[in-house]
């Protein structure tokens, strides 16, 4: 029997990762997403313990001093975002493929514990398709905008510390993409 693996998806804030992800969850049950904890208020439409646990600064304070984060960063300067440790070692445990979905922050910390996991990074097809997404999407302000662009550029450069890239054109390709290199890699264990 093989020993399922941790697959890490990361990208520049806007490039779908969430959509992609959430595609994922629906088309793939048998694969575990983790979900991260934020301390940001959550966006329309989101459900707490779906999309994210939404937890207070105190809560989250407390799951890092217990060692209870696999990794945790502050994102775009504001927000704390973290994965929750024992799900995935669970996952794992039992034989599930896992994915994470997570910035470049916290991917980087991921590398530090988990080096044998598998780096992908979700690209856009052009910089001004990022920015049209973000715009598109309508859930931050003007200022919010910027600060998120300023660090989508930083991202974008660290592109070369994954393994592999997708492109996200188009939702369910990059699904299908993502899919085909996890039962790729259970094949050659």
């Amino acid at each position: 029997m093989s020993r399922a693996k941790l697959f890490v998806l990361a990208g520049p804030t806007a490039v779908g990762k969430g959509t992609v992800a959430a595609a994922m969850r629906e088309q793939h049950p048998e694969i575990y997403l983790s979900v991260s904890a934020t301390t940001r208020q959550p966006r329309p439409g989101e459900v707490d313990g779906v999309h994210y646990h939404f937890v207070t600064h105190e809560e989250f304070d407390r799951l890092v001093d217990e060692g209870q984060m696999l990794e945790w960063a502050v994102v775009h300067g504001i927000n704390r975002y973290g994965t929750p440790r024992g799900p995935v070692e669970e996952a794992l445990a039992a034989g599930r493929p896992a994915l994470l979905e997570i910035d470049l922050q916290g991917a980087r910390q991921v590398r530090e514990s988990m080096p044998e996991a598998v780096f992908v990074f979700l690209k856009p097809p052009s910089w001004e398709e990022l920015v049209r997404r973000l715009v598109g999407r309508g859930t931050e302000d003007e200022e919010e905008r910027e600060r998120r662009l300023a660090t989508a550029r930083q991202e974008l450069a660290a592109e070369s510390e994954f393994d592999v890239t997708i492109v996200n054109r188009e939702v369910h390709a990059a699904v299908e993409e993502l899919v085909a290199l996890m039962v790729d890699s259970v094949h050659n264990e």
